[in-house]
């Protein structure tokens, strides 16, 4: 939080969303119980920081793996074995369910889940950006309001 300081408020917000790990199941409740920031805004900076990213990780994902994999073979099998998991764990439903599978596994607020997982996922099922993009928008926009109400619901009890 402390590289975040010299932020405005909504700004931070976004950049927490853009965080792979935490993704806005961190930036929403950090929005409103550290910024005091009304729930809906600090769902709206959060969304729109997960977006960004998850853009860019549809953009970039291929590109970017193939310069680091190639330094390491390390690297590389550890990457591979995320790869197989998520594969391997997902296969069936893509099968089964199709795009309605990538909005559910990035609307779903637990970890190893979110726009970042789920952009690696619609790569690795070869779904174009054009369709990719809307799906990782709508699985964000769940997943920020489930956040957001838990998060509202939490603070108003304790």
């Amino acid at each position: 939080m402390e590289m975040l300081a010299g932020f405005p408020d909504g700004v931070a917000t976004v950049l927490i969303a853009m965080i792979p790990i935490t993704e806005l199941r961190a930036s929403i409740p950090i929005a409103i119980t550290q910024f005091d920031m009304n729930p809906i805004i600090a769902m709206g900076y959060s969304i729109l920081g997960n977006v960004i990213a998850g853009a860019i990780v549809l953009v970039f994902v291929e590109k970017v793996l193939h310069l680091f994999l190639a330094q390491s073979d390390v690297l590389k099998n550890l990457w591979q074995k995320y790869i197989d998991r998520i594969h391997n764990k997902n296969k069936e439903k893509f099968e089964k369910w199709g795009a309605v599978t990538l909005v559910i596994f990035v609307a779903i607020p637990l970890p190893m889940t979110g726009i970042f997982t789920g952009a690696v996922a619609a790569s690795i099922f070869q779904i174009p950006f054009r369709q990719a993009f809307p799906l990782l928008a709508v699985g964000s926009i769940i997943s920020g309001t489930i956040v957001t109400l838990i998060t509202v619901g939490a603070t108003n009890v304790f």
